[in-house]
């Protein structure tokens, strides 16, 4: 495959650096007020639609409110990409809970209990 055939993951690159830069000061929401990170952004071959997969340090209750406030200020995020990335149309944004962590943690601590000699 060609260098312009993964376009699509350079761009979600992109769009991770800078959805992270909004959520360290520029989104105002008090939604977003919990400690949230871009972990990935999966982004179609067409750029068309993009799945923003966020981690959020905090209760269930601050979990769903930050998903939320992101699904709220996607049009505005929207509309900072194409400036930003210079992109003649952004992509549609879903912000998705990653719960990866959760469960690395609990596979670890599972090892851990078969591991104690008792």
């Amino acid at each position: 495959m060609t260098i312009g055939g993964h376009r699509h993951e350079r761009v979600a690159g992109e769009i991770r650096q800078e959805i992270s830069a909004m959520l360290a000061g520029e989104l105002k929401d008090p939604r977003l007020a919990g400690l949230a990170t871009v972990t990935e952004v999966r982004l179609t071959p067409d750029l068309k639609q993009a799945r923003v997969y966020v981690s959020v340090m905090g209760t269930e209750a601050e979990r769903s409110s930050t998903i939320k406030g992101l699904t709220a200020a996607a049009g505005f995020i929207r509309h900072e990409l194409s400036e930003r990335l210079q992109l003649r149309r952004a992509p549609e944004l879903s912000f998705v809970l990653d719960r990866t962590e959760e469960y690395a943690k609990r596979i670890d601590d599972l090892i851990r209990s078969t591991k104690k000699p008792g």
